[in-house]
This record gives C-alpha cells, sequence and structure tokens, in this order.
C-alpha cells in the first residue's frame, strides 16, 4: 500500500469514528430503572383471621412417644399394608412431593383409579375433619380406611393386616414398645394410631408464620401486593386460620353455578340434601405444589385454580395482574419440609409367615 493510500484510510477511518462518537452522543440517556411500587402497609386488623402453624397437633390424648412415632414411620413406607404389597400410604402422598402424587386421582389396587383427588398429608393432622367429604374425624381414623378400600390398597380385612405385621419379629417388637399396656399391642387400631403419630408432625412452617409472628420485613414488596389482592378479593372468607382452609364446608360454586359438578361431596356422607356439591374448603399451604387442584384434580394449573374461585365462589372476574399478584403471595405458603423427620426408613424383612402378595 502506498503511501497517500495509507493516508486516504487514515482519514476515512477517523471520519467513521467521528461520526459513530456523535450519533452515541446524540442518543439520549437510559431512563434510570423504575423503582419497585412501596409495599402496601399489612393491616394487622385483617391478619387476626390467620394463625401461626404449630409446630405438631398432638391427639386429645397427649403428644406420641417416639417410639409410637418410630413406628408409624415405618408403617407409612410399608407396602405390604395393601393386598398386592406394591402400595403404601406414600405411594398417594408422597413426602418427598408435598405429600401429594400430583395426579388427578391415585392408581390403586389393580391399577384402578380413585374418585377423588389426594390430598396433601402435610398439616392434615391440623385440619376440623379429613377427606374431602369429612367421612374421618382424624388422622387415625383416616388411616384405616384406604387400607381396607378394595380401590385402594385392598386388603381384604383387618385380620389380614394384623396377620401380615405379626408375621415380622420386628414389627411385633416394635409394636410392644409403643404399645407396652396393651395385652395384644399389634391391632388394626394401633396401626392407625401410629400411622397419625407420624402424621401429626408433618408440618411445614413458612415465611408467612414470620409475618405473623411479627417480622414485617418477612414478604418482599410483591408479595405484600400479593396478600393486598388476596384480602381485597376476599380469599379469607373461607381461606383463614393456621392452615388458610381446613376448617369448613362450602359449597363449589357458591356464587355461581359451578359446571360439570357430578360429585355429591359431603351428601354422600350425611344424605342431607343442603350438602349436595359441598366439600371440606383445602388449605392453602404448598398450594404451588399440591396440584392438580380440586376434589377431582381436574385444573391443571394455580392460575386457573384462583381464577375459577374467585368467579365461581366469590363471583369476581380477576385481571392477569391480579390473578399474578394472588399467586405471588400463595408461593410465600409454601415451607419447609424436614427431610430427617420424612425420610424413608429400613423396614422389616418378610418371612416364611408372611402372606404372599395377592394381585387378585
Amino acid at each position: 500500500m502506498t503511501r497517500t493510500r495509507t493516508r486516504t484510510y487514515a482519514w476515512l477511518v477517523a471520519v467513521i469514528l467521528a461520526a459513530g462518537l456523535a450519533a452515541c452522543s446524540s442518543q439520549p440517556a437510559p431512563a434510570p430503572a423504575a423503582s419497585a411500587p412501596p409495599a402496601p402497609a399489612v393491616d394487622k386488623d385483617q391478619l387476626a383471621v390467620f394463625a401461626p402453624l404449630p409446630a405438631s397437633v398432638p391427639a386429645e390424648s397427649g403428644a406420641a412417644s417416639a417410639d409410637i412415632v418410630t413406628l408409624g414411620r415405618m408403617l407409612y413406607y410399608e407396602p405390604r399394608l395393601s393386598k398386592s404389597q406394591t402400595i403404601s400410604c406414600n405411594s398417594c402422598h408422597d413426602l418427598a412431593k408435598y405429600g401429594v402424587d400430583n395426579q388427578p386421582t391415585s392408581d390403586g389396587h389393580k391399577g384402578q383409579m380413585g374418585d377423588r383427588n389426594s390430598p396433601t398429608v402435610f398439616n392434615a393432622a391440623a385440619h376440623f375433619t379429613q377427606f374431602w367429604d369429612g367421612r374421618a374425624a382424624d388422622v387415625e381414623a383416616q388411616a384405616k380406611g384406604p387400607v381396607l378400600n378394595p380401590v385402594e390398597m385392598a386388603m381384604p380385612s383387618e385380620a389380614r393386616v394384623v396377620a401380615v405385621l405379626k408375621s415380622m419379629p420386628e414389627y411385633v417388637e416394635l409394636f410392644g414398645k409403643a404399645f407396652p399396656n396393651d395385652k395384644q399391642p399389634v391391632t388394626y387400631d394401633n396401626m392407625a394410631k401410629a400411622i397419625g403419630a407420624f402424621e401429626r408432625n408433618l408440618m411445614t412452617p413458612a415465611r408467612w408464620d414470620r409475618l405473623l409472628d411479627g417480622d414485617a420485613s418477612a414478604l418482599t414488596p410483591e408479595e405484600k401486593v400479593g396478600l393486598k389482592t388476596f384480602l381485597d378479593t376476599g380469599c379469607q372468607a373461607c381461606h383463614n386460620g393456621a392452615l388458610l382452609g381446613g376448617t369448613s364446608y362450602q359449597r363449589l360454586g357458591a356464587a355461581k353455578v359451578y359446571p360439570d359438578l357430578t360429585d355429591p361431596g359431603r351428601f354422600k356422607v350425611t344424605k342431607v340434601e343442603s350438602d349436595k356439591g359441598t366439600f371440606k374448603v383445602p388449605s392453602l399451604r404448598n398450594i404451588e405444589k399440591t396440584g392438580p387442584y380440586y376434589h377431582d384434580g381436574k385444573v391443571a394449573s394455580l392460575d386457573k385454580a384462583v381464577r375459577d374461585m374467585a368467579e365461581y365462589q366469590l363471583g369476581k372476574k380477576l385481571t392477569d395482574e391480579q390473578a399474578a399478584q394472588i399467586i405471588a403471595f400463595l408461593k410465600v405458603l409454601t415451607g419447609k419440609i424436614d427431610p430427617e423427620y420424612t425420610k424413608a426408613p429400613v423396614l422389616p424383612k418378610s418371612t416364611a409367615a408372611t402372606p404372599k402378595p395377592d394381585i387378585s
């Protein structure tokens, strides 16, 4: 390249750079990032309808011994309490999945499907009744139902359950430690008592509880906006107390007829006409983790569940922004699971006397 061409090239580069710098300097300076809207003040009077989650829910007879809880944990994970010896309590109420199986309805004996969604077992002991229709008074009574239900675990009788447990010396010893004052410790009732004792400590405290305990910084500004929208919408009318639910029955479609409601709900138990289509109000604790939603599990997304509840229960149509705000708040209710307490135990080995699996 000649000296003249070199000078010409350098001059062109200088012109281009100058033009670029001028163009950049002519652009307006970027606007400062918009600050988040100030968080609304939390109304303590409105929070009075809620309560912090208890650390446990002891039975009326008092807190269970460590031996009963240890036995209950084993029985919760015990598949030999089912006819096929493949289904345990944990199959439908998976403690690694916030106490559910994330299916609309659960697989039972020989692949049969239940007719209602399996609710979470976490915090369940604090509910005022058990099952969607309230047919069991407490977690001990609830534990008896699925084992003998022909669609679920399908054991033919209480005697068969007891025979399975008595066939393993380790279980006989564990029942003896758990119920030392009983002449016959291995019973169906004691099985349910032990499972219930384990479940009574399956609690999931969350950041929400810190707010209720007085820590105003527990929620972000966005979550406080969501809380305000939740309250302004009126959700707390049913979702209140320590569980934000689990304390009452409500008719599905109280404000607007709910489509395709064929389940009789609590009427199936009471035969009272006014109970048709009525169900126990579910807890909102861990709700982001426990879908699909409603008694039949037909609502897959939390967004739709929130919108439907506002429409059919309160007669309100939520905007996209309002639904998102409420969901932001609901996520604050996701609690902490104690991995040591819920860890799957080593179960006793079957013996020659243990009844064989029956897939019939």
